[in-house]
């Protein structure tokens, strides 16, 4: 079985946007944290959002059939809720392959990095984490145009 990158040389450039979300579940005493900035190594959301857009931009060094892409905007949402915190990540480029792939790097990095930052709060006495989970990564729109004049 051989492994090889889609050949796109014969595809035109077309604004591209992708967006995708997840969400991670945490205790309503960690939620209480955030809101409160009271937690000892600092502001997961602005951790998050620095390293979702990092994500993006090295998605190809992670994903070995990703294309390197020019990326000209990413946006990221983050939402606290009760029980949870929801991240939206846009990104938009005009290229010849899309950048879905992108965008749920950047949402599973977000996540990852909120847990990093959490996790002291998270745990149970015997080091688990019984209640805190990522869930729901997945693409939510998808955008492919071309821009005549």
């Amino acid at each position: 079985m051989s492994v090889r990158q889609a050949d796109i040389s014969d595809k035109p450039v077309v604004f591209r946007q992708a967006s995708a979300t997840g969400r991670i579940v945490l205790k309503r005493k960690t939620l209480e944290l955030i809101r409160d900035g009271g937690l000892e190594k600092g502001d997961p959301l602005a951790i998050s959002k620095t390293m979702a857009m990092l994500a993006v931009k090295k998605t190809p060094e992670m994903l070995a059939l990703c294309h390197p892409l020019k990326i000209e905007h990413v946006e990221v949402v983050e939402t606290v809720l009760k029980d949870s915190i929801v991240v939206t990540v846009t990104v938009s480029a005009h290229e010849k392959t899309g950048v879905e792939m992108e965008a749920l790097t950047a949402v599973s990095v977000a996540l990852l990095n909120i847990w990093d930052v959490v996790k002291a709060y998270e745990k149970d006495k015997g080091g688990q984490y019984p209640s805190t989970k990522i869930e729901d990564v997945r693409v939510v729109e998808k955008v492919k145009r071309s821009e005549r004049s």
